[in-house]
């Protein structure tokens, strides 16, 4: 997502970023979990979305 929050932009689908508000909301909504367990997500396997994809799927 573009860092200038008046030009949010198409999120960026490599990372998350859960410094920006919007990005946590976009990314909770598209994988359809709380902002805890995305957080957790993060702290188990990093940044990466496809990383993040496959931990919660598990």
């Amino acid at each position: 997502m573009s860092d200038n929050l008046q030009h949010r932009g198409s999120p960026d689908t490599e990372k998350v970023n859960l410094g920006q508000p919007h990005e946590i909301q976009y990314w909770t909504e598209r994988f359809g979990v709380s902002e805890q367990k995305l957080r957790q997500a993060v702290d188990a396997v990093g940044v990466y979305v496809t990383d993040i994809e496959a931990y919660l799927k598990r």
